[in-house]
């Protein structure tokens, strides 16, 4: 299945841009209403815009959900981690999430049933979903199938610290980090 952006730009203002100072929930300053981004494939365009890409818009695992601006928020491409302490062997562990920007004017965007049936199907990889109204503001999802009464959990947490780096997460999920240089 073939999709397009079209007129969908909710990343543009959910998705944080380190380099522009946007944070998550913030219109993009390049961001025209109707038009799309004043820079996208030009001079001046943030390198994480053009390494980003919404998981709606590339992967046939989302065939079932609607576009971005219909179902009020954004699954990020990128895997990432979450740590969470286990309270009775006080050991900290690190989960995979795939990270659901949602957008704050539609703070319950997260219970889409197209949304939990994507999460449960990756529960069977051990994927946690990260709901993230802003660069704060968050909580991670437990599908049934992770939870040992077969209930969705929903965890509500402030995120701390900065953004976890690609390195960060390899390490976190058991991996090796390799850099490779790419000459033009």
């Amino acid at each position: 299945m073939e999709r397009a952006c079209n007129d969908c730009q909710l990343c543009c203002k959910l998705v944080p841009v380190v380099s522009l100072d946007k944070a998550a929930g913030q219109r993009c300053r390049h961001q025209r209403a109707g038009k799309g981004c004043m820079v996208y494939r030009k001079p001046g365009m943030p390198s994480e815009c053009a390494l980003w890409n919404c998981r709606w818009l590339v992967n046939d695992d989302t065939a079932d959900l609607s576009r971005p601006d219909r179902s009020h928020y954004v699954i990020d491409i990128a895997p990432d981690f979450a740590t969470m302490l286990n309270n009775d062997t006080g050991e900290r562990e690190h989960f995979e999430v795939v990270q659901i920007w949602v957008d704050p004017n539609y703070p319950d965007a997260h219970r889409d049933p197209a949304l939990r049936r994507y999460l449960e199907r990756r529960a069977a990889e051990n994927v946690v979903g990260l709901v993230r109204w802003d660069n704060i503001r968050g909580m991670a999802i437990f599908p049934p199938a992770l939870s040992s009464d077969g209930r969705w959990h929903e965890v509500i947490s402030n995120l701390s610290g900065p953004q976890h780096s690609a390195a960060d997460v390899v390490r976190a999920l058991g991996g090796d980090f390799v850099v490779t240089r790419i000459e033009p």
